[in-house]
């Protein structure tokens, strides 16, 4: 660990497992959607996430899905690699697809917070995963360089994301989750 100055985690699936049930949350998107008279793309949670403000809902999906992370972040499981993070001396951040305050509230009920230098989810920053300025605004949060930083994640998303902003990668693991 020695040729990194600092260490960047995915939360969900890498330092904790929230405890969300995602058809829940495509369901309750859905009926944002169907509340407003909009056919969604798809009743994909991510491209209806991804379509939402084309049509005007941006606000309103971001709170449906945000309620369910935040209460799932609140019941949330530690996975080892919290453990981890807690045993490294180096700079550490969390870049996620979740909204900021599930990570933070994560990252307060498992007692890590402290170990966080720089926070970054979905609705931190313009775009998300696997666009790679949440990642390199983490990175430049903690001031340290992209070269010189190790993004630790669970998907294929996550490696995507490390790629296209020059980050090495390491799966928690065996390799990729779905999404």
């Amino acid at each position: 660990m020695t040729e990194y100055d600092a260490v960047v985690y995915d939360l969900d699936g890498t330092l904790v497992d929230l405890d969300v049930d995602w058809n829940a949350v495509a369901i309750d998107v859905r009926a944002v959607y169907d509340d407003a008279n909009v056919e969604p793309p798809s009743d994909g949670l991510w491209d209806m996430l991804e379509a939402a403000a084309d049509v005007g809902l941006a606000a309103e999906v971001e709170a449906a899905i945000a309620s369910h992370e935040h209460d799932g972040a609140r019941t949330s499981d530690r996975l080892a690699h919290a453990d981890e993070l807690l045993e490294r001396s180096l700079p550490a951040g969390v870049c996620s697809l979740n909204c900021e305050r599930a990570c933070r509230i994560a990252l307060e009920e498992h007692a890590l917070a402290a170990a966080v230098g720089a926070v970054v989810g979905r609705d931190t920053v313009e775009t998300w995963k696997p666009d790679p300025e949440p990642l390199l605004a983490t990175i430049r949060a903690l001031e340290v360089d992209p070269e010189r930083a190790l993004f630790i994640g669970d998907s294929a998303r996550d490696q995507r994301t490390a790629e296209r902003a020059g980050v090495d990668f390491e799966y928690v693991g065996d390799g990729p989750s779905g999404v």
